[in-house]
């Protein structure tokens, strides 16, 4: 054989991965479109982790139900609540759990809006429509109020037009914005929040996407 001459080889086909020869050389994604159940168990795990991270940081996903925070909250939107190092204030909006054994219909997570703190003075004028707290009055650009007036609801144990109370030690006084559509602290139905009842504070709004934002 001359030595000058050049000799070509052919180069041996590279082997596939060990993955793909465990399943009988069907490439990952031959593996997704034969077996369609795979692409779903990942969306399974991926929602999984993502539902344990949410709560381990101390985060909660709440529906809204009714309109009792219109104009702020609309009825079905979806909210992320956070708990995480919380300290009740004035204006939060606010996810909490009260029992009422007289009322269970009223036993499941309520949305509304903390109006005052503990030890703080809340008066209410129903006929006038003004809320005042340590007798500052309070400017609430964001509630509906048809008329200017509150509605005396005796059904509800509302039957003064003047509120005048003290919050006790670790609770909290709370009103929906839509002060003639909503069951809250001016009744006994309700009443004062332990604030240890309190399940978060709303500060993002999930759904309409639309509508995706912070929460004030």
């Amino acid at each position: 054989m001359d030595e000058n001459q050049n000799i070509t080889s052919t180069p041996s086909p590279t082997p596939p991965p060990a993955s793909a020869r465990r399943y009988g050389y069907c490439s990952y994604r031959a593996m997704h479109t034969v077996f369609p159940i795979f692409e779903y168990l990942e969306v399974l795990v991926v929602c999984l982790i993502t539902i344990l991270v949410v709560y381990s940081c101390g985060l909660r996903i709440c529906s809204v139900s009714g309109e009792s925070m219109l104009p702020t909250l609309q009825d079905k939107q979806t909210l992320l609540v956070s708990n995480l190092g919380y300290e009740p204030s004035y204006g939060d909006i606010v996810v909490f759990h009260q029992i009422n054994d007289d009322y269970p219909r009223y036993n499941e997570p309520i949305i509304k809006r903390v109006i005052a703190t503990e030890g703080q003075h809340v008066i209410i004028d129903f006929e006038n429509g003004i809320v005042t707290v340590d007798n500052v009055v309070l400017q609430e650009d964001y509630i509906q109020l048809d008329g200017g007036q509150y509605r005396v609801k005796a059904e509800h144990h509302m039957v003064n037009t003047i509120f005048d109370a003290v919050v006790p030690p670790g609770c909290v006084f709370v009103m929906g914005d839509n002060r003639n559509g909503s069951l809250d602290s001016r009744s006994t139905v309700i009443g004062f929040v332990d604030e240890r009842r309190i399940l978060g504070r709303v500060f993002t709004r999930i759904t309409p996407i639309e509508l995706f934002g912070k929460v004030e």
